[in-house]
């Protein structure tokens, strides 16, 4: 597409794409944008060097004008969108990006590879957060994916409310606080339970947390109490009927005088298996496979559209495709949360061409990422992490429900 454009004399034309998805994943009712500050690093990193440029001359994939220009490439264009921890909708224009045509379709896989992964992985967590109330989540999907997406999943899932993660690369790179437990392995190194478990508390203390159901719950129980004293930090159960385990070792913990000892649960669990541990004893949830996966959603089907071009006058016209199952909304975008006087959101509003008229209740969606290719809008994960759980507090209390449901809100367009 570059090298026609530039060929045909159009690659220069000032262009409008946009980032939305056309729906939400199946029987969800709300999406959380997340990968914003990932995509924003990747952009001020987007280059094209000399091996990059010698593979595409090499195999005479494009032709010396094109290469030529990409040896050049720096985008200079403008980006705007909802900033990372908010909510979406189908049709939420999640990103604006204004420059001309060659510089933007270049950035079309780069985008949606980093938003659609993130966003799938902050949705899923953010179902489970909201599932377990109170209690401490730990991501610990890294042996289930990818080790790219692994770190990128932790940071996802931060900023969707999860507490700390096993990812020490996620500590490295993004400052996500870190957690973990001995494996199973740890305990059948050893010549006996009670030697595993004093060495664990040798080396990291009696408020470390060890792992109960190598070979007996209760005996182990006991064992972990006698060696590291009522002080014992945690105690992790892996298998099982979760939530009878844990009343049961509950009812010991507390006959030892272990009463502080925490419960750590594991084991595939996913926002529905955290909603039936409600009632149980568990201090908190140790998160893998069904969260790295976006539960049952590894992606969020994220389109990347032109929806606005020059013409030859050089005014800004809208364009959209017009297949019937696949349409897009041709115009610039803008965006606001419409809330209720008792502060909880009504509708997604987006307004075309220019911002949607205010009842005063509007809360504006889309801010700056990006100012003639200078990244503006970069903050904290704390600020990401803030943002989505204020704007999962306004959310209507359908959204709390983890059944398949429709849309909490609907998206009109003014």
């Amino acid at each position: 597409m570059l090298q026609a454009a530039l060929a045909a004399g159009t690659a220069h034309r000032q262009s409008v794409f946009e980032l939305f998805p056309r729906r939400l994943p199946e029987g969800r009712r709300y999406g959380v944008v997340a990968g914003v500050g990932r995509a924003l690093e990747a952009l001020e990193r987007f280059r094209f060097d000399e091996e990059v440029l010698g593979v595409l001359r090499d195999g005479e994939v494009v032709d010396e004008d094109t290469l030529a220009w990409l040896a050049d490439f720096r985008f200079g264009g403008d980006l705007f969108g909802y900033p990372e921890g908010e909510l979406y909708f189908p049709l939420s224009p999640l990103l604006v990006v204004e420059a001309s045509f060659a510089e933007a379709v270049l950035l079309e896989t780069l985008l949606l590879s980093i938003y659609n992964h993130d966003s799938a992985i902050a949705s899923a967590a953010s179902r489970m957060t909201m599932a377990a109330g109170d209690r401490p989540c730990i991501e610990m999907g890294s042996r289930r994916t990818h080790e790219e997406a692994a770190v990128a999943a932790a940071r996802a899932a931060y900023i969707a409310g999860f507490a700390s993660t096993s990812n020490l690369a996620a500590r490295q790179r993004y400052g996500v606080p870190t957690a973990g437990t001995s494996a199973h392995s740890f305990t059948l190194l050893h010549d006996s339970e009670a030697d595993a478990f004093t060495a664990q508390v040798s080396a990291l203390g009696s408020g470390t947390t060890l792992l109960v159901d190598t070979y007996d719950v209760a005996e182990a129980v006991r064992l972990g109490v006698e060696v590291a004293g009522t002080g014992l930090g945690a105690v992790r159960l892996d298998s099982g009927d979760l939530g009878e385990l844990a009343h049961q070792v509950r009812r010991q913990l507390d006959e030892l005088g272990a009463t502080e000892t925490r419960i750590v649960v594991t084991s595939d669990l996913d926002e529905h298996a955290i909603a039936a541990l409600a009632s149980a004893p568990v201090d908190g949830y140790g998160v893998g496979t069904q969260l790295v996966t976006g539960s049952g959603h590894p992606t969020c089907g994220f389109v990347y559209k032109l929806v606005a071009r020059a013409s030859e006058a050089g005014d800004l016209v809208p364009v959209a495709k017009k297949s019937t199952d696949k349409i897009s909304i041709g115009g610039r975008k803008h965006a606001v949360r419409r809330l209720g006087h008792d502060g909880v959101a009504e509708a997604e509003v987006v307004g075309i061409g220019e911002p949607p008229a205010s009842d005063r209740n509007d809360r504006p969606l889309m801010v700056p990422l990006v100012r003639q290719g200078a990244v503006i809008g970069r903050e904290s994960l704390a600020e990401a992490r803030a943002r989505h759980a204020a704007a999962r507090a306004e959310l209507p209390l359908p959204a709390q429900m983890l059944s398949r449901g429709e849309p909490v809100l609907d998206t009109l367009h003014e």
